[in-house]
């Protein structure tokens, strides 16, 4: 059951609703930033919690690469496209 949970996680990571970032706002863009850092850090909770009940080291550390590396890359495509526009909206004004 333990993989089972692991891949709950995963899967929930991977399901995200992708989002069309270019169409948002620099505020919008700025709280999904904040909502991806969130949902990151409350999976990085759980799989401690995982970890904490004897979860196979294997599975954390598979858990923790393809979760940092999901969040990573919507952090990046939201950091990329907010300071385009910083630098459109407000830079090159």
């Amino acid at each position: 059951m333990k993989g089972e949970d692991v891949r709950k996680l995963i899967d929930e990571a991977n399901q995200r609703e992708k989002k069309d970032y270019q169409k948002m706002n620099i505020e919008e863009l700025s709280g999904e930033l904040r909502g991806v850092m969130e949902f990151e850090r409350s999976i990085f909770e759980k799989i401690e919690e995982m970890e904490k009940k004897g979860t196979e080291s294997d599975l954390i550390n598979y858990a923790k690469m393809i979760i940092k590396n999901t969040t990573g890359r919507e952090i990046s495509e939201i950091q990329e496209i907010y300071l385009e526009k910083i630098d459109r909206d407000y830079l090159s004004s």
